[in-house]
């Protein structure tokens, strides 16, 4: 057994666990494996071992993938920051989009998504901690977010994406995640159908899954220590 493959159970198995002790099934919790810096080869073992959503931050490493693994029935989740002359092929290679945090980009990737294709799913991406330095909507500004991206016809709305400030405190970092499932029922109750909370990596997924996680981005849980950022 490769050493992806005995991490990748290893990650299913602390979901099932996390899912079990706040009560929930573990069919309620999707593992996103971060294939970010890491080779097609590395993903193909990671997908061989029956792992089939990816997880990518950079564009055009990420094409480099998908064409090298297009034989594969993959799915291709791109989770970084959105850089406007990037949109493009970003809608056009992409299943998901989880990094939605500013009309125009919505707007770009609505207009470069092919009629032929599926809407895109996406999610916004909310900055629960209020860093400067962190890419997200303010959770106030979420609902006026949410109506435009509704109203785009090749975008599908589905959920909610978050990266926390890294810190030891469980406690807060379950706050953090309670504001944005918080949000996640205040925009359902204004009637956007939203069934994704994206958030929770390899540090923690316990917590996030404690608090509403239907979707966790784990990394080097699974294909180890990157060599760059």
């Amino acid at each position: 057994m490769s050493t992806i493959t005995a991490n990748l159970q290893a990650v299913k198995s602390r979901i099932t666990t996390a899912a079990q002790a706040a009560g929930r099934s573990t069919g309620d919790v999707a593992l996103l494996a971060v294939s970010k810096t890491f080779s097609a080869d590395c993903v193909r073992t990671c997908a061989a071992a029956g792992q089939r959503a990816f997880g990518e931050n950079y564009v055009q490493e990420a094409l480099d993938k998908i064409s090298a693994l297009q034989t594969l029935d993959l799915v291709w989740h791109f989770i970084g920051p959105i850089q406007s002359n990037k949109t493009r092929p970003i809608a056009e290679n992409f299943h998901w989009v989880h990094s939605i945090d500013r009309e125009r980009v919505a707007q770009r990737l609505n207009d470069a998504r092919s009629p032929s294709l599926p809407p895109l799913n996406v999610c916004m991406q909310v900055n629960v901690s209020g860093e400067a330095s962190k890419s997200g909507v303010a959770p106030e500004e979420a609902t006026a977010l949410a109506q435009a991206i509704a109203a785009l016809p090749r975008l599908k709305l589905r959920g909610l994406m978050t990266i926390p400030e890294p810190t030891p405190d469980s406690m807060l970092r379950r706050q953090r995640f309670a504001l944005l499932r918080e949000l996640q029922l205040k925009l359902i109750a204004l009637g956007h159908p939203l069934d994704t909370l994206s958030m929770g990596m390899s540090d923690d997924l316990e917590d996030a899954i404690a608090e509403g996680a239907t979707l966790v981005r784990v990394g080097s849980a699974i294909f180890g220590m990157r060599s760059k950022a």
